[in-house]
């Protein structure tokens, strides 16, 4: 199965360059270019997606790696397996939780930033963040990995 190594090392460099684009690139040009109230809407629109996409890569990576090579290489196996719960934990609980809180708040331009549900939205924001670049970190530990 010659077609399993070269698919595994995809869905890692698919999966970190998603990660790499939306986190580093496109999501701070929309915040310097666009209102926040803007910008955070379509971030809030594609976070579905992006969860979707990763969780798709790490699956198949993590099937890929297990069909090849069974469960020997222990540490590609343990960082799939946490940035995978880590994708999870923010597809089923953070941006869920975060939308429910842009939509209470409705405006970040005109809401203070003293006002609670903005504070837990800041909080939720900086696992996220947190949490993406534990996800972006273990991707380039497997990119690296022989």
């Amino acid at each position: 199965m010659k077609f399993l190594q070269p698919l595994y090392q995809l869905a890692i460099a698919l999966w970190m360059g998603g990660n790499a684009i939306f986190t580093l690139l496109l999501t701070p040009i929309l915040f310097k270019t666009e209102s926040r109230d803007t910008a955070g809407r379509i971030v809030g629109n594609l976070f579905p997606g992006y969860f979707k996409w990763g969780l798709a890569c790490g699956v198949i990576a993590l099937v890929c790696r297990f069909a090849g090579n069974g469960f020997t290489a222990k540490l590609p196996v343990a960082l799939l397996l946490v940035m995978l719960a880590v994708t999870s934990f923010q597809a089923l609980y953070v941006e869920p939780k975060a939308a429910e809180l842009k939509q209470k708040i409705g405006s970040f331009e005109t809401t203070s930033k003293d006002d609670p549900l903005r504070q837990e939205f800041a909080r939720l924001h900086g696992v996220s963040a947190v949490c993406n670049l534990v996800v972006l970190a273990g991707g380039v530990v497997l990119v690296v990995l022989p």
